[in-house]
């Protein structure tokens, strides 16, 4: 897997728990720690695409 389809693979994922985490919010039967573990997994993709992009500018 290239380093440009990896990257958009990440996006992809990270705009999907973006969008589970906005119907998880609609739904107040939803437990916060449910949207918490969401919450968490995204942020983990942001740190992996900001990796990459950066590890990607230094060479």
């Amino acid at each position: 897997m290239s380093l440009e389809s990896h990257l958009e693979e990440l996006k992809r994922r990270h705009g999907d728990i973006e969008r589970e985490i906005s119907e998880a919010m609609l739904h107040p039967s939803v437990d916060d720690l449910e949207i918490l573990e969401l919450k968490r997994r995204k942020l983990a993709i942001k740190d992996e695409i900001e990796k990459l992009r950066i590890d990607q500018t230094k060479h």
